[in-house]
């Protein structure tokens, strides 16, 4: 019998490098995630493996030695051997794991690969919930990380989390009045989540009056009746994580000229950005088409709507 499973993927409303040091991060699952699919093999000492991508393409194929999960051949090696590591991760949680019989597995994405919103994520919490484990363990094997990202794939809704063991995720009703005058633009430019956290851990520890204000602003957002009193929350966030990590804004070196407010997501500069527009949402995607950044998504068009949180 096959057997399915799913993950959400993962934007944030705050600056990652922060969570990571216990600062409350407003956390936006995706409508768009990752599936995976089971199916037994008649070969018991086996694990086929094949991922796809959004448009259903193979981009990676590979054997894996039973019940050891050791990589055997692939298109790709270093795929091969990543994926080999968090498959024996999951085995040393739980020794049963891959004991029994032989496999294929199937994944594939619903977004694109190079957008940033959580293929490694997901496919953490996607293996967790195959073998029985949990994906905050795996993550701090394999990936490492603040693990909202790992929340937000089994996550209803948007939530508020804070790094701990366990991590404390309090889901929250977040879908504002003016949901649709918040647009997410995706700048083309895939963050390394780990070179930024090395390069945050360089500046040293930030105060905690910084952490307590940062808490503050994302308690504040969601509770912001106007898009002015909103704007003004995500600049005053982007100009503490600009001021500590002294690098400019998003909105200084791509948008300018925009009338609205620009929040860099997650990791520092790169993957997707929330704009603010009290303008047609067609004015605003051609602001930004002009400008040659032509993913440019509604609110409801990429979040779950958190309607049931």
């Amino acid at each position: 019998m096959n057997r399915r499973f799913y993950a959400h993927g993962k934007l944030l409303l705050s600056a990652e490098y922060f969570v990571l040091e216990g600062a409350l991060a407003l956390a936006l699952p995706t409508r768009l995630g990752q599936q995976l699919e089971i199916t037994p093999l008649a070969e018991t000492d086996r694990l086929q493996w094949e991922s796809l991508d959004a448009d259903g393409r193979s981009w990676f194929t590979g054997h894996f030695r039973l019940p050891d999960a050791r990589y055997i051949d692939g298109s790709d090696p270093e795929t091969g051997r990543r994926l080999e590591q968090i498959l024996q991760a999951a085995r040393r949680q739980r020794p049963q794991f891959l004991t029994e019989g032989g496999w294929k597995a199937r994944t594939r994405l619903e977004f694109p690969r190079n957008w940033g919103l959580g293929s490694s994520s997901t496919l953490l919490h996607l293996l967790g919930q195959w073998s029985q484990t949990d994906p905050y363990r795996l993550l701090a094997k394999t990936f490492g990380g603040s693990g909202y990202d790992i929340a937000a794939a089994g996550a209803g809704g948007p939530f508020l989390y804070r790094i701990g063991d366990p991590p404390v995720v309090r889901p929250v009703g977040f879908h504002p009045s003016f949901s649709h005058n918040l647009f997410f633009v995706y700048l083309g430019r895939k963050q390394d989540s780990r070179a930024g956290i090395l390069r945050f851990r360089e500046k040293g520890r930030p105060s905690s009056g910084m952490i307590d204000r940062i808490d503050k602003l994302s308690e504040y957002l969601l509770h912001c009746n106007r898009l002015s009193d909103f704007a003004d929350a995500l600049r005053e966030h982007e100009e503490l994580v600009s001021g500590y990590l002294d690098l400019p804004r998003a909105k200084q070196l791509h948008f300018a000229d925009f009338w609205g407010e620009i929040k860099s997501l997650g990791a520092w500069g790169g993957d997707f950005v929330l704009a603010t527009s009290d303008r047609p949402a067609e004015e605003t995607r051609l602001f930004f088409h002009k400008r040659g950044f032509e993913v440019f998504l509604t609110y409801d068009q990429l979040l779950l709507s958190g309607e049931n949180s």
